[in-house]
This record gives structure tokens, sequence and C-alpha cells, in this order.
């Protein structure tokens, strides 16, 4: 669709272009727009889902709020604790988090530990309740969808590194959508954002 939009004012772009765009900006657009983000709230819902690249089962870790509002994501090869506890780590870093009341989990064992050491090292508050009720993660698995829809016809990734930077341009796009950042009301205002945000 960009590369007819593009077409249809003189500039002839192909497909490898848009995608190098995305590979080279997403990480910027993410670095720059968390910093407008509205706050979520403490209600967490997490799960995580898979990923191909080359073949091979990768993992993308998600959570948002009981509002539906993306809290954070992140890429990783494992499915494990330690994958778990760099999820939490970048979720409680970013400033639009606050610590959660009440983490929600789809009972995966390694996510349960993880979040049991972090609390136990005081990462996360020792007031945060562990809920393991997997009817209440019905809000991720429907925003695991919207992301998955995207993915889809990609038909997997060549490696990690354009797996990730392609995930962080749909997540920060699927943000947008959300209405999650401030600034953004309307289609105009989206476009006087992105004017301030790379001057």
């Amino acid at each position: 669709m960009l590369v007819e939009m593009m077409q249809e004012r003189g500039l002839n772009l192909t497909h490898t272009t848009i995608m190098r765009w995305g590979h080279q900006y997403s990480p910027i657009m993410d670095e720059k727009i968390r910093k407008h983000l509205k706050p979520t709230n403490v209600s967490w819902r997490m799960d995580e889902t898979y990923l191909k690249i080359k073949g091979k089962n990768a993992y993308l870790y998600r959570a948002v709020d009981s509002q539906g509002k993306t809290i954070d994501f992140f890429v990783s090869e494992h499915r494990d604790k330690d994958a778990a506890k760099k999820f939490f780590k970048k979720a409680l870093e970013a400033i639009h988090n606050q610590q959660p009341r009440v983490i929600t989990t789809d009972k995966y064992a390694a996510t349960e530990v993880a979040i049991h050491e972090m609390i136990y090292n005081g990462t996360i508050s020792v007031k945060t309740t562990l809920r393991k009720i997997k009817y209440l993660n019905n809000i991720i698995e429907q925003d695991h969808r919207f992301i998955k829809r995207k993915i889809k016809p990609m038909l997997g990734f060549d490696s990690f590194e354009t797996d990730e930077k392609t995930i962080c341009g749909i997540e920060i796009m699927n943000m947008i959508r959300k209405g999650q950042v401030e600034e953004i009301q309307c289609v105009r205002s989206e476009v006087e954002f992105f004017k301030k945000l790379w001057v």
C-alpha cells in the first residue's frame, strides 16, 4: 500500500526499501515515542506467543493492562525464567509503567518462578499479587491476534535482529492505534506529532 502511495506521488520504491526503513527507524521511533506514552494501570495481563525465526520457534513476551493498553513487549529466543525476568525488567524500567498491583499469567511455571524471584529480590513490589486465572488473560490473547495478523504474511523471519526490529515497529504503531500517545487525537495531530518527533 505504501509503495502504491509513493508511486502516485512520482516516487518509485521497492518493498525492500520500505522494509529497510522499518529496520532502521523502528528502534529510534520506539525510544522517542516512549516519552510520550500515557501511563498504564496497575493490573497487568502477561502472556507469551511464539514466532518463527529461520524455521525455529522464538517467543514474543507481551503484557497489556486491564484496559488493553500495551505495557511492553520483548522478543526472546527462549521461553524460560530468564526471558521472563528480562521482559519484566524492561517493562518496569519504562516510564509509562508503574509497579503492578496484580499480574495475571497463563500458569506457565517458569514465568511464575521469575515473578516470585523478582518479588524476593525487590524488583517487583512485595504487594504485587500473582493471579493465575486463564479467562482473565483473554484480553492479551485478543491483543496477540492483531500482532499475528501483521506477522503472518511475512512467513517467518530470517534473523533474530530483523525480527526484533520488525516487531518493535508493529508494537509501536499498535500503541498509537490504541490511543496511548498523549499528543495524538486525529490524523492531523499524528502528522504534526511525527514532524516534531524527528526534529
